[in-house]
């Protein structure tokens, strides 16, 4: 048995087939994958990889099995699991996923190559532990797949409480020993156990606050945007292709971006903190349907216009369109007097964190810092804002221009 001292759950114990598995390869590269990405550029304690993530998950899928009264072959197919559910994430983890997997068509859930027939494999065949298995575990496969990747799986416990350690934030506080101990099945659902609708909610909150104060932070969204771009143009390059990139980590990726002419810019100003300025900031409601369900061509050229018409070079243009808001924690289950259901059913706090994430919900064009000015002139023309006057300046409490404002985490130094 091997006894480690975590951050967040102090010490955690490890034996068995994860014992066995931490020092592969693959596990042990999970040290040099961050896991928020580059929004340590914001907040400069949140550090943490996704090797301490996945101890933690580890630790909180081993605690659930005994609370589900789950044991033997089957219990230790999902410890390997939980130790292993993050092993297929691209470096900077889901910063550049999207992009790997319009190339890939692998998601970082798509592990089974991973497993099988590798380093992993073996060792997991030697606790007589099936790969396939184990893999379908992580992609949430089966009954107890819901623990590693469900709406009340152990991974979103672990990261909650340890994304808001590591930034300092305070919204990610979840009481994950009561989740857990109320854990359980019910027609061969993962549910919440009678009389906590509210536990099922404190999940649900911790998620809502921590997504505009940390996830999608403006100065985080600027920097992930500007790493996605610079990204594909190193994927577009003759040398290296998506597959290889899939397979770094945070440091192959900034050194080989670093290297290649036509990503060395955006290492540059990486390594500055340099990031691109906010042109437009807008809101749901003055953004085109069609502009929010553009794809990856479209917005393509949707930038290149803007950028013609803005009088800068198609590299200095960054059109960030978030998905459509969406709340796939309100999908948790919970018992309510014997019956299954649907945490959005049942709990009125749904609707208005819902109505709250339409709200914040921003589209963004980013650009160098001396031409946000006219680029956000041309964007509205070009975009089709519904904007009072066309002009940006004339809109500051709808389209923010510039970072004026104080957005959590943005004081001293740590922000735009």
């Amino acid at each position: 048995m091997t006894t480690i001292k975590d951050s967040v759950h102090d010490h955690i114990s490890v034996d068995g087939v994860a014992a066995d598995l931490l020092d592969t390869g693959p596990v042990q590269r999970l040290r040099r994958v961050a896991q928020l990405g580059t929004v340590k550029l914001v907040y400069p304690s949140a550090n943490h990889t996704r090797f301490e993530h996945s101890l933690g998950v580890y630790h909180l899928a081993d605690r659930a099995l005994s609370s589900v009264g789950v044991e033997g072959t089957e219990a230790e197919r999902v410890r390997a699991a939980a130790l292993l559910h993050d092993i297929g994430h691209a470096p900077f983890s889901h910063n550049v996923e999207e992009l790997l997997h319009r190339h890939t068509g692998l998601y970082h859930d798509d592990v089974e190559d991973l497993l099988v027939d590798t380093e992993v494999g073996d060792v997991l065949l030697a606790h007589d532990l099936d790969p396939e298995r184990v893999a379908g575990l992580i992609a949430g496969e089966g009954r107890l797949g819901q623990l590693v990747s469900g709406e009340l799986d152990v991974d979103r416990m672990d990261y909650l409480v340890r994304d808001a350690h590591h930034t300092g934030v305070p919204y990610g506080t979840i009481d994950h020993e009561r989740l857990i101990r109320e854990l359980t099945f019910a027609d061969g659902e993962l549910v919440l156990d009678e009389g906590n609708v509210q536990t099922a909610e404190s999940l649900l909150m911790a998620r809502a606050l921590m997504t505009p104060t940390v996830y999608a932070h403006p100065v985080a969204r600027i920097s992930k945007a500007m790493l996605r771009r610079a990204t594909e143009r190193l994927i577009d390059s003759p040398d290296i292709e998506a597959q290889q990139v899939r397979r770094m980590d945070d440091y192959d990726l900034i050194c080989a971006l670093r290297m290649t002419p036509e990503t060395e810019e955006f290492a540059r100003r990486y390594d500055r903190r340099d990031l691109y300025k906010r042109a437009i900031w807008a809101e749901y409601d003055d953004t085109p349907e069609s502009l929010r369900a553009a794809d990856h061509e479209q917005v393509r050229e949707l930038e290149a216009a803007i950028a013609d018409r803005g009088a800068v070079s198609a590299e200095q243009v960054v059109l960030d369109v978030p998905s459509e808001p969406s709340m796939t924690e309100s999908t948790s289950e919970v018992l309510v007097s014997g019956e299954i259901r649907r945490l959005g059913d049942h709990s009125p706090l749904v609707t208005g964190l819902r109505a709250a994430q339409k709200q914040q919900w921003r589209m963004g064009v980013y650009t160098v810092a001396d031409a946000t000015e006219r680029v956000g002139k041309a964007a509205v023309d070009v975009l089709g804002l519904d904007i009072d006057g066309g002009l940006v300046s004339d809109v500051r409490g709808r389209v923010n221009a510039n970072l004026d404002e104080f957005h959590p985490g943005e004081r001293a130094g740590t922000g735009e």
